[in-house]
């Protein structure tokens, strides 16, 4: 007999329920007004009336209270461990890919380093013998320094395709890249950032005596100065910033690629060779030049003057290059310094020497580790104005 029905002093404490499943039970609890419907509602007015004249005591409702109490608890239960262990599996196997891709990358500058310095040797060797018999002369005033340099560039090209493979890098998404339909805004926008800082210094210099302004000017030198702004962007972008940072990216983290990235992009313009010619160039000439070039870490004000301004660029054009999923912005300011750096230079020549304040150029030094600074300022507000304007 139903608990409800029985006298009430037999009916028991704990009265009947039946068992109801929690998809039951969540569906009867959102019904409209199920746990505020009252038995036999009184008129409007008599909710202060005495306790005689209040809404009866009604089992059901009673009942409707446990079930949706018990409801509420089976929907609202969190169960966590499912969710940690998939966010815990898919920060493992983030972290892994970043592991396995930092591996390939070490190897593959491993491989440039050591398969340049063995071809080295055998393209000086090959230079020399061919301008012997009067092919090509010019190649014989060029120094092992210079094979060296070309000799690394040669194995970077060779082994980056096997480098793309074993990444599954099979197009510009798979390095963070997409189309940026203001590509030509933020060539432009680049150049001025970086020539307009680095010009006005160069005049700032000029005033000061620090430079004076060259009797001659060699026209010959500054056509290789715009073919230098406009070929090497395009080149070191796309492989430091394009490629190495994209591989890198895909850990999901940005601080540590970027001032990875910015290391070794530092590094490869920082280190050269000696500036002495070796007589005699043998197998070993290559790792040696290695060797020479490591030793310049040795001099603390040639760090701070030409390392660090190395560095901070690195930093500044992978910023850009995170900012926009595009490298234009980054060729723009990159093609600017060395459009003006180089233009100084072929303009004016240097009075005294000021390291570590002021390098050989306008890109090494203190004071251009400053400028440098300024645009960076300079290209965070360009971007936070020119993204949060209507197109």
């Amino acid at each position: 007999m139903p608990n409800s029905l029985l006298p009430f002093g037999q009916r028991s404490a704990f009265p009947q329920m039946p068992h109801l499943h929690s998809k039951h039970a969540a569906a009867d609890i959102f019904a409209p007004r199920s746990l505020l419907k009252p038995i036999n509602p009184p008129a409007t007015g008599a909710r202060n009336m005495s306790s005689p004249d209040r809404l009866p005591f009604s089992p059901e409702v009673a009942r409707c209270r446990r079930t949706s109490s018990r409801a509420l608890r089976a929907c609202f239960h969190a169960h966590p461990s499912g969710s940690i262990c998939v966010d815990s599996a898919s920060r493992w196997h983030l972290t892994l890919t970043g592991l396995k891709d930092a591996a390939r990358l070490t190897a593959y500058f491993v491989a440039i380093v050591v398969g340049g310095a063995l071809l080295a040797p055998i393209l000086f060797w090959s230079a020399h013998a061919v301008a012997a018999h009067g092919v090509f002369p010019v190649l014989a005033k060029y120094d092992f320094d210079t094979f060296f340099h070309r000799a690394i560039l040669i194995a970077a090209v060779l082994l980056l395709l096997p480098l793309l493979r074993v990444s599954n890098v099979r197009g510009l998404a798979d390095l963070g890249l997409g189309p940026n339909p203001h590509w030509l805004r933020d060539v432009g926008a680049g150049v001025l950032l970086s020539v307009i800082p680095l010009l006005f210094c160069g005049a700032l210099l000029i005033a000061l005596h620090v430079y004076s302004f060259r009797h001659v000017f060699v026209w010959p030198r500054f056509g290789k100065v715009l073919l230098a702004a406009i070929s090497v962007p395009f080149i070191e972008e796309t492989f430091f910033r394009g490629i190495v940072l994209g591989i890198l990216l895909r850990t999901g983290r940005k601080l540590l690629p970027v001032v990875a990235v910015s290391v070794l992009f530092a590094a490869v313009h920082f280190l050269k060779g000696s500036e002495r010619e070796s007589a005699i160039v043998t197998w070993v000439s290559g790792f040696q030049s290695i060797a020479e070039a490591v030793a310049g870490f040795g001099n603390p004000a040639l760090v701070l003057s030409a390392f660090a301004t190395l560095f901070l660029i690195g930093c500044i054009l992978a910023d850009a290059r995170v900012l926009t999923r595009s490298l234009w912005l980054a060729i723009g300011l990159h093609a600017g310094w060395i459009f003006a750096s180089g233009t100084f230079s072929w303009l004016a020549r240097r009075q005294m020497v000021a390291l570590p304040w002021l390098g050989d150029n306008l890109l090494v030094g203190i004071i251009p580790l400053g400028l440098a600074a300024v645009t960076w300022i300079l290209m965070r507000l360009w971007l936070k104005h020119d993204r949060a304007s209507p197109v």
